[in-house]
């Protein structure tokens, strides 16, 4: 018996603004800079890499290559992600 699988995507899960914005909170709450950037990646994915270009005014192949792994892209354009984005980060707590 041949087991088959098939690639998951978690993209194809965020099918809500409540399970983006979670996704988000935990990739920040536990993630590292690499972490951060592919989880703006699928979330891009999620809403369509297009309509993120749009907003942002960036190219989507400069889009792409802002989210490719080992990619370390400026902090502005991540700001700009986030914000077109519409994701929050008022529920990160600092710790001391």
């Amino acid at each position: 018996m041949v087991l088959k699988t098939i690639p998951f995507d978690i993209a194809e899960t965020l099918d809500s603004e409540e399970a983006i914005q979670e996704y988000f909170s935990q990739v920040l709450e536990d993630g590292d800079s690499e972490e951060i950037i592919d989880a703006l990646g699928v979330i891009a994915r999620a809403r369509g890499m297009t309509a993120l270009a749009e907003k942002t005014g960036l190219g989507r192949e400069s889009l792409y290559k802002t989210f490719a792994p080992g990619s370390k892209p400026r902090f502005d354009t991540i700001l700009k992600v986030i914000r077109a984005l519409g994701l929050h980060t008022s529920r990160i707590q600092a710790t001391t």
